[in-house]
């Protein structure tokens, strides 16, 4: 069983430390996201590996809750988590290009993810993991240039 996945990038008139630190701020994702209107981290945590954090998504009539964790925590060069902690990996990338930064946004459905999908949605789980791949192609570059908006705007 194929697991999709789809990456963008743009670049960026700012530092790579300044774009991490803008995405690693998961409370600021409803800034950017075409889905995520709102994230909070859990009590206490911040962007760190191991930090959980929820978020409040929207599309077509349809809102929804979902747990993350990050995993990866690189200031300046990566920042990544795991919805529902194995489900769908979302990472981004920071790279010197130029006077900027490559920001690059990575989606990978996972295993366990897709697993879910066919216990959850039975016949109907390749039709769900499609919507959901369409998604993440029309929202990813859709998301990118917003960070581009506001990194650069400020």
């Amino acid at each position: 069983m194929s697991h999709p996945s789809f990456s963008g990038s743009i670049v960026i008139a700012r530092s790579p430390g300044d774009l991490y630190e803008m995405v690693s701020d998961v409370t600021r994702t409803g800034e950017w996201s075409p889905v995520c209107t709102a994230c909070w981290w859990d009590e206490g945590a911040s962007a760190r590996p191991g930090a959980w954090f929820t978020g409040r998504n929207e599309q077509e009539g349809r809102t929804w809750e979902t747990r993350s964790q990050v995993v990866v925590a690189e200031p300046g060069r990566e920042f990544a988590f795991l919805v529902g902690g194995a489900w769908v990996r979302w990472a981004y990338a920071f790279t010197s290009a130029g006077d900027g930064t490559r920001v690059t946004e990575s989606w990978d459905f996972l295993p366990a993810g897709i697993a879910r999908f066919h216990e959850r949605y039975g016949p109907d789980a390749q039709a769900q993991i499609d919507q959901r791949t369409e998604a993440a192609q029309t929202g990813i570059p859709v998301t990118l240039a917003a960070i581009k908006r506001a990194a650069e705007a400020g």
